[in-house]
């Protein structure tokens, strides 16, 4: 039986995720409608309706993994990385809306001064707001860590989804404890205040998915664990230069080394191969790896 290449694995656990995710948002979504109208709580209604959303922005992650994970064609020779993170700029727009929706609202409540109209919601509401900011803020751990183990940005952003969820569902709670206690407009300003921490985690996103869009620079930390590897092999005698650019969530490295200009192109060769197979050994996010050889300034002239 032909074994998976660590792209399928990758994808697959994304899959696994985002099933999961569908799942449990479909579930909670009906409960949280039901409690609400049972309830009485207009808070818990809008937040049932802020998880049916969340349905919504992972089947964008879902699209956008399977279609990064496409193999290379001759239209697209380098692969199709790059469109996760479109995904993830979809979905930080999308969080974006959400976050602005649940501050516009708020503050409409606010300044419309009609709280004494409003009927306090029951327990109900309020089980179910904790029962949500649970399962949420558990959604949202479990769908970083496989967003961190296979370095995805789109799973990623469908992870912070998740904890605006758990945000929304906290504002819910202050709010309809605070009707309960004779203080309705709670629920309005704790909506404000989460609007504030979506939009921040929405920006967060957009800006991580930018940089992966535009060929940024890997980190400092990563560029100097690649030469400390690369320093460490047999007959490279220095660094001219490393570069790193994002394509995607992967790495593409070039790399020009100084060896004795005396050897045969042979063993220059050897040299290059093993610099090469060792930035793609140890550093599994890079997806190709050049190596330029140069002689060495510190070696006679070639000889004649």
């Amino acid at each position: 039986m032909k074994s998976k290449s660590l792209a399928q694995l990758n994808e697959d656990l994304a899959m696994h995720v985002s099933y999961i995710s569908i799942t449990i948002n479909i579930l909670l979504s009906a409960f949280k409608l039901v409690a609400g109208i049972i309830g009485h709580s207009a808070a818990m209604v809008s937040d049932a309706i802020h998880s049916a959303s969340d349905v919504f922005s992972t089947f964008i992650v879902i699209i956008g993994i399977r279609l990064s994970n496409k193999a290379s064609d001759s239209t697209h020779q380098y692969g199709h990385e790059k469109l996760e993170y479109i995904a993830a700029m979809v979905l930080a727009f999308v969080l974006l809306v959400t976050g602005i929706g649940i501050g516009y609202e708020g503050m409409q409540n606010i300044f419309s001064d009609n709280y004494e109209h409003l009927q306090a919601p029951t327990y109900i509401a309020l089980v179910a707001a904790v029962i949500s900011i649970v399962v949420k803020e558990a959604m949202f751990w479990y769908t970083k860590g496989a967003a961190v183990k296979i370095n995805s940005g789109a799973l990623m952003a469908d992870a912070w989804h998740h904890r605006s969820d758990a945000l929304s569902s906290i504002g819910s709670l202050i709010g309809i404890g605070g009707a309960m206690m004779g203080y309705p407009i709670m629920d309005s300003l704790a909506s404000v205040v989460i609007c504030i921490m979506i939009i921040y985690a929405a920006w967060k996103i957009f800006i991580d998915a930018t940089n992966k869009l535009v060929d940024h620079a890997c980190d400092e930390e990563t560029l100097e664990a690649m030469r400390k590897h690369v320093l460490s092999q047999d007959g490279v005698h220095g660094i001219d230069e490393i570069r790193t650019r994002m394509f995607g969530s992967k790495y593409y490295v070039d790399i020009d080394i100084s060896a004795d200009g005396n050897q045969s192109l042979f063993h220059a060769h050897h040299i290059a191969e093993k610099v090469h197979d060792t930035i793609e050994h140890n550093f599994p996010n890079v997806k190709h790896c050049m190596v330029h050889v140069s002689p060495s300034k510190r070696d006679d002239q070639p000889k004649t």
